[in-house]
Parts: structure tokens; C-alpha cells; sequence
């Protein structure tokens, strides 16, 4: 992270803007990010919603908790999430 002196890059106006809600302190300004959200390159959201969906589905159908902990491979309190959340 390099420090650069606001009054060598930005206008005067925007810098007495600034100042108006930090004066005189350093303030950090992050990088414009083309990030993408978690997981969405690799599928791993999709996969997730709808095997919930389908817990959530099979549990309306009348399968037990235990059940699905078995079919699934999740802990009991995930499974609750998944039904309740």
C-alpha cells in the first residue's frame, strides 16, 4: 500500500469534502474491485441452493431430520438450518 498525498491527485473541492468528515488523519481507499462473488465462477452457490432446496422439499415430503443427516452427510443442526432458515 503506497501513501499519496490527497493535494497532489484530487481537486481542491473534493478535498475540502473530505475534510468536512476526516480532517487531517489518514484514510484508506480501497482498490475498485471487479471481484466476483463467492463461488460464482465455480458453480459452488448454485450446487448449494439447490441441494438445499431439495433437503427443504424432501423434508415437507415427510422425511425425518435423521434422514437426511444420513442421505446428506450434514450435522443435524445443518440440516434444521437448511429446513428453518
Amino acid at each position: 500500500m503506497k501513501y499519496v498525498n490527497a493535494a497532489e491527485i484530487l481537486p481542491e473541492q473534493l478535498i475540502k469534502e473530505i475534510q468536512t468528515y476526516i480532517d487531517g488523519s489518514v484514510l484508506y481507499v480501497p482498490k475498485a474491485s471487479t471481484k466476483k462473488e463467492w463461488e460464482a465462477a465455480s458453480g459452488a452457490r448454485r450446487f448449494y441452493q439447490e441441494r438445499n432446496k431439495e433437503i427443504q422439499k424432501m423434508y415437507k415430503e415427510g422425511y425425518s431430520i435423521e434422514e437426511l443427516t444420513e442421505q446428506y452427510g450434514l450435522a443435524y443442526s445443518t440440516i434444521k438450518k437448511i429446513i428453518y432458515g
